[in-house]
């Protein structure tokens, strides 16, 4: 397949592959960051990327600020170019683990064959199993332990997760890159196991919380003996830093004792567009 650049043959079956992806699903870096955290763990080598061109969107009618976020980045010192960058869509291996780790941005256009790209490279590899890392933004404090929503690729995989403390996914509405590759891995009889952590609305910045949370879930489904003990020591910096924050912003902060109540009665309401717009009418929706 020549959308699929292959710079190493690992000489060993791949049966897992884990999945992250940049953009809609991927608040907090939680999508991306656990690719890298695990990437950094099992020091695992690229062996392979999905060529860009034919997937993105580089120009469209709009003002430069609308048209940024989807041009390739450049970085020019002194009036010579440094770095032109495409969207990366890279693969990589840790061969004593049998696993494969996919790092990409959502495609704009052609699903079925970014899909095609990259069931080809793992059923190269005899690929098995696929688990995806994400997140979404919702109406949870960022005080608590952090919820996982699960969807996956057919019963069998449901029963398997119910000992790991996640809730299967109600959702009906546009659909990600996620969902479509479920459904082909349904079809290829590939398992595919989606992990989302729910995320607050009110901070933007990077989530070591909610990455943990995932990688919990991980390590057993992948039977990986990693030391999570650093994310740990994250997920404390991040909500200390946090609550400082807060502090500053006592009718925010009045907010999020809202949803701690909430948390704490186990019951998911209905207030995320209220909450959003109580937010932005007092132009505190993002923490800095």
């Amino acid at each position: 397949m020549k959308e699929v650049a292959i710079y190493k043959e690992p000489d060993v079956k791949l049966s897992r592959m884990v999945i992250g992806f940049s953009g809609w699903m991927d608040g907090g870096n939680v999508s991306t960051g656990t690719v890298e955290y695990l990437k950094n763990k099992l020091k695992a080598e690229k062996f392979a990327e999905i060529k860009p061109e034919k997937f993105y969107i580089f120009n469209l009618p709009g003002t430069m600020q609308e048209v940024a976020r989807f041009r390739p980045h450049t970085r020019i010192k002194e009036g010579l170019i440094e770095v032109f960058e495409y969207p990366k869509n890279e693969f990589f291996f840790s061969e004593e683990k049998n696993i494969i780790l996919f790092s990409g941005k959502e495609p704009n256009l052609g699903w079925n064959e970014y899909a095609n790209c990259i069931f080809f490279l793992g059923e190269r590899f005899g690929l098995e199993e696929i688990y995806f890392a994400g997140s979404v933004a919702g109406a949870i404090p960022h005080t608590r332990e952090v919820r996982i929503t699960c969807s996956v690729s057919d019963k069998e995989q449901k029963e398997r997760l119910k000992g790991y403390d996640v809730r299967f996914t109600e959702y009906e509405g546009p659909a990600s890159i996620v969902t479509f590759l479920t459904k082909i891995s349904k079809e290829k009889g590939i398992k595919m196991v989606s992990l989302v952590a729910e995320i607050p609305l009110y901070i933007q910045t990077e989530n070591p919380k909610a990455i943990k949370a995932i990688m919990k879930r991980l390590v057993k489904l992948l039977n990986l003996e990693i030391d999570l003990s650093d994310l740990s020591k994250m997920s404390d910096e991040f909500e200390k830093n946090v609550n400082i924050a807060l502090a500053r912003e006592p009718k925010l902060a009045e907010q999020v004792k809202k949803l701690e109540e909430a948390y704490d009665k186990e019951f998911f309401d209905d207030q995320k567009e209220e909450f959003e717009s109580w937010l932005k009418k007092y132009g505190i929706d993002k923490l800095n």
